[in-house]
């Protein structure tokens, strides 16, 4: 049946007519795309408030593999190639091992205040923006900025790699798109960075290698988990997820548990 709404053809309609009849034209046509959007809550504490909108499937063009992004200064978290798989487990396989401690005197004021730009030893630092602008510049497109700035970003869309989705961000309305701690902030304390001098402990949480703007219900929903307890619903950058931990692991001599490191070696397999 046709559905309509005021008066015009629903979209999924439109496309799913247009696609038959060029499939009917010639075989071997690509399939169509739907690119109906749809809208979603949540919140970034930190980031004021506004409204995001998901809507068609994410592509790869503007996304690196973590292979080839080993600073995090590249966007996005592409999908890791079959051929690049054993790479990747080796890299996972350097991973330390330990028990979870104690969460014992965590607080997010002992990572430094959130997104300061003034860390040394990490890239984007001392450059006139805030950290969440920076990885923000780094991940989305078509941005636009509030006026006078060329840091704070205040539109833009975003291929989320957690969800596979597209969103369409806009800073005025609330926004569904958070910052997430690959490796979260209260995980790094009880695998051992409560013993970290501060000037540490304000790297990692500032390091872009560390950092990826995403849908912000999956990062609520991810909370301090590690892989074992919490993956991307997206399965195509499982992988990549695993390898940008174990990146960051390696770079600060910061174990996970064993059952994480399984995890992440799973996701690679072949």
């Amino acid at each position: 049946m046709t559905r309509k709404r005021g008066g015009f053809m629903d979209t999924r309609t439109t496309r799913a007519i247009a696609c038959a009849a060029m499939l009917a034209a010639a075989l071997g046509v690509a399939g169509c795309k739907d690119t109906t959007v749809g809208t979603g809550k949540g919140a970034d504490p930190g980031s004021g408030t506004g409204t995001a909108s998901s809507g068609p499937v994410a592509g790869d063009g503007h996304a690196v593999s973590p292979l080839d992004n080993p600073d995090g200064t590249k966007p996005g978290l592409a999908p890791i190639a079959s051929a690049d798989r054993a790479k990747a487990r080796t890299l996972i396989g350097k991973v330390a091992t330990k028990g979870r401690g104690p969460k014992t005197g965590y607080s997010r004021d002992q990572f430094g205040y959130a997104w300061m730009d003034g860390v040394p030893g990490v890239p984007f630092a001392h450059n006139g923006c805030d950290t969440r602008d920076d990885v923000l510049k780094r991940d989305g497109q078509g941005l636009a900025y509030r006026s006078g700035s060329n840091c704070v970003v205040t539109s833009m869309t975003l291929d989320d790699p957690y969800t596979g989705r597209v969103i369409h961000w806009t800073k005025a309305k609330a926004t569904t798109v958070q910052i997430d701690h690959v490796m979260p902030l209260s995980y790094d304390w009880q695998m051992g960075a409560a013993h970290w001098a501060k000037t540490k402990r304000e790297q990692i949480a500032n390091d872009p290698l560390n950092l990826i703007p995403v849908d912000g219900p999956s990062n609520e929903a991810k909370g301090d988990s590690g892989a074992a307890s919490w993956l991307p619903p997206n399965k195509q950058i499982r992988c990549s997820y695993a390898v940008r931990i174990a990146q960051v692991s390696l770079k600060y001599q910061l174990p996970v548990t064993a059952a994480d490191k399984q995890a992440m070696l799973a996701q690679c397999a072949d």
